[in-house]
């Protein structure tokens, strides 16, 4: 079970450090704003290590799905932006691709 939080905790850490590049770049924030976001895209890259997958590949692939509903949320929480339905559906077949991803059956 520690997989799904490492996943949603990676994909906060992944957010945050990109939207600090972001601040900075788009929005004219100080460059002390990068400072944070490297540590935590750091953050992100050791919390993605945690994966339960076999292979990175997968760990990735099906990370996306997770990344993209947190990023919806970060749209509506932070940015103030209500996601809407096709926001949604698509959020939905994602999530619905990473878990099919993650926890398909394999043969050895």
């Amino acid at each position: 079970m520690l997989t799904p939080l490492a996943y949603v905790a990676a994909a906060l850490a992944e957010i945050a450090g990109c939207f600090s590049v972001w601040a900075w770049w788009r929005q004219g924030a100080s460059a002390l704003w990068l400072l944070p976001g490297l540590l935590s895209l750091a953050l992100f890259a050791w919390l993605l290590s945690l994966s339960s997958a076999d292979y990175a590949g997968r760990a990735y692939a099906a990370y996306g799905g997770v990344y993209i509903v947190a990023s919806l949320a970060w749209l509506w929480a932070v940015e103030q932006r209500l996601p809407d339905r096709w926001d949604l559906l698509g959020a939905t077949l994602c999530l619905a691709g990473a878990g099919i991803i993650l926890l398909a059956p394999r043969g050895g």
